[in-house]
């Protein structure tokens, strides 16, 4: 089901550029993936972290979708440098995974690890700034 709907959706281009792929990583620049894509990402994609998460569970993005079902994760997300990499996942017994393929239970697969990159140079925050000053 996942893969039908990545193969149809607005990120389908991505999808099949994935599945076509004969490699085990991708190193690419934002620039890149709107170029396959055909299309410029939304602001969010520049802005949150959050947006490249491999998550497929209910309230999963259809942007996920894509790369999840065609076998791929993501990694090492650079907000600053605007570029990623995409990991072909693999099964424990080392097989690179293919999209649905996969049917046995798997605490990583239903919670993903994921390495989130740098934070941004100028990243600053506070507990007041997070709470509220009032908040202790």
């Amino acid at each position: 089901m996942m893969r039908e709907v990545a193969a149809r959706g607005k990120y389908a281009p991505l999808f099949r550029h994935l599945k076509g792929l004969d490699r085990s990583e991708w190193h690419v620049s934002f620039d890149e993936v709107e170029a396959v894509l055909g299309f410029r990402l939304p602001p969010s994609a520049r802005i949150y972290r959050p947006w490249w998460s491999n998550s497929k569970l209910a309230g999963g993005h259809s942007h996920a979708f894509a790369w999840l079902a065609a076998g791929w994760k993501t990694r090492s997300v650079d907000l600053e440098k605007e570029n990623l990499v995409f990991s072909r996942q693999e099964s424990s017994s080392g097989k690179h995974v293919r999209g649905d393929d996969r049917r046995k239970f798997s605490l990583d697969r239903i919670l993903p690890r994921h390495d989130p990159g740098p934070w941004p140079k100028d990243f600053r925050s506070s507990r007041s700034e997070i709470y509220g000053a009032d908040d202790r």
